[in-house]
């Protein structure tokens, strides 16, 4: 019977706590902790390392933020790229879809499987990004922000309203379900909302737990235009429970 993914989950989540706590760790010794084969010590091993949360080395793995590393950071990274992971399993064969400049957004394109999609962003950090499904990727262009990568502006707007997509996911500073969807740049809200209103199928967004309850300073979508929000197991109760009696689907990774 096929190990459960929650049990998966649960046990990369453990073995990667034990490389943050010892720096150095080996195969065979994480397959006795654990009672699993070495083999799959070294799937799992493998899964972290391509979500870069830690080394690989022969025989073993070490923590690649060195002595030191913040556990709590990694483990949101983690959260972030199975949020990622779903909403790429949303996109299907021919979709046009909208991905804004966040990080997690951005994530889903190296879990694309589908065919013929055609990517359309302000996220000019798309071009270090993997493309396994061999996405057409299309820039809004315009002035580029280099701390962020992100490209707002008149040119973008202009470019972005000559087109509709399918579907948008988009990520954001803050999420509550009396102020909607909210971001730290007001040169972005434009586009963020232009992202929402130009699609003839959907629109989602991509919110960790630590998002949930948090105010940013500009409102990109009030509470009554978002559809689907993404987000994990671990997103407080009380506020999921709110948005969903607004109508709102909370989509729960686990």
């Amino acid at each position: 019977m096929k190990m459960s993914r929650s049990i998966v989950n649960g046990r990369r989540e453990k073995l990667l706590e034990l490389v943050r706590e010892n720096g150095n760790v080996t195969v065979s010794h994480l397959a006795e902790q654990f009672q699993v084969s070495p083999l799959t010590i070294r799937r799992d091993l493998q899964y972290l390392e391509d979500h870069k949360l830690l080394e690989r080395f022969y025989g073993g793995a070490r923590n690649s933020m060195g002595a030191g590393g913040n556990p709590g950071e990694n483990k949101k990274q983690f959260r972030r790229e199975r949020i990622a992971r779903y909403a790429a399993g949303l996109v299907e064969d021919g979709d046009s879809i909208f991905i804004n400049t966040s990080s997690t957004a951005l994530a889903m394109v190296k879990y694309i499987t589908s065919r013929n999609v055609t990517i359309i962003t302000n996220n000019g950090n798309i071009i270090n990004e993997k493309n396994p499904s061999h996405a057409t990727i299309i820039l809004l262009g315009g002035e580029l922000r280099y701390v962020k990568g992100a490209m707002v502006g008149d040119f973008a707007m202009n470019n972005l309203a000559q087109v509709t997509a399918k579907k948008s996911f988009m990520g954001c500073g803050g999420i509550c379900p009396d102020t909607g969807m909210t971001t730290e740049l007001l040169n972005e809200v434009n586009l963020n909302q232009m992202m929402f209103e130009r699609v003839s199928k959907g629109s989602y967004i991509l919110a960790d737990c630590t998002k949930f309850g948090k105010r940013s300073s500009f409102v990109s979508c009030p509470p009554d235009l978002i559809a689907n929000i993404i987000t994990d197991t671990d997103a407080p109760a009380e506020l999921v429970r709110e948005f969903r009696e607004k109508g709102i689907w909370v989509h729960q990774v686990d």
